[in-house]
């Protein structure tokens, strides 16, 4: 490999994906409240893509997917999910198509490319354990500008996430009584997140769609994050 080529693989790669496998990930993420953060995240940034990625060892699979169907997993190395791994931070390309070898992989510009993918942002999604899964990721179709304040709410998204797998894997550690609640929590959480989705809707009516995101309308919603912050924090199997 060229000394100036983006690196695939993390030095500790192999720890996190024992870490991934034995927390079962994969079918966690299927549950109908992952679909609903997706679904959020792309409206909060009045774009047409969000995905949760898992960056497995060979492919990078998308249990929930707003905005891309079909696009199920694809090849680890063509997947711009897969540099947030390795450099361990949110990343965000305002336009790809700018990228060069030396900050995404040759494979992921060139599957951007056939995708027609633009502009990039994801932010690392978390195990309980701490190790990164993949990312929660926002996608367009052209480029765009991507403030700060906008990176902290993404960042915001994905602690939400974050904290939504560590809760329900702690309710199945307690099969008696955990379960139950965590469907409980489940049913909760969903019903708060489609109440922000629809006060996005209206305060993209009452303000109109603008890019980037102003930070007025960012700080409204944030407030909201920071309730269903409150409620994972405070939940107690």
């Amino acid at each position: 490999m060229p000394t100036d080529s983006f690196p695939n693989i993390p030095t500790d790669d192999a720890a996190r994906l024992r870490s991934l496998r034995a927390f079962e990930i994969l079918p966690a993420l299927t549950e109908p409240v992952f679909d609903e953060f997706v679904a959020l995240t792309a409206r909060i940034f009045n774009l047409p893509i969000s995905l949760i990625s898992v960056v497995e060892e060979t492919d990078v699979h998308y249990p929930a997917n707003y905005g891309m169907p079909g696009h199920s997993r694809q090849p680890r190395a063509e997947a711009l999910c897969s540099t947030a791994i390795v450099l361990a931070r949110t990343v965000v390309y305002h336009d790809v198509a700018l990228e060069q070898a030396s900050t995404v992989s040759e494979e992921a510009l060139e599957a951007a490319r056939r995708n027609e993918v633009r502009f990039y942002a994801g932010a690392l999604l978390l195990l309980p354990d701490q190790r990164p899964l993949g990312t929660l990721c926002i996608i367009d179709r052209q480029p765009r500008n991507f403030t700060a304040d906008e990176q902290h709410i993404l960042e915001l998204l994905a602690g939400l996430v974050s904290q939504t797998i560590a809760v329900r894997h702690l309710c199945y550690l307690h099969p008696e009584s955990g379960e139950a609640r965590w469907t409980t929590l489940s049913a909760e959480l969903q019903e708060e997140v489609q109440a922000l989705n629809a006060l996005v809707r209206y305060l993209f009516v009452r303000h109109g769609s603008q890019m980037p995101v102003p930070a007025d309308f960012l700080t409204q919603v944030e407030s909201r994050l920071r309730d269903l912050q409150a409620i994972l924090r405070n939940f107690k199997v």
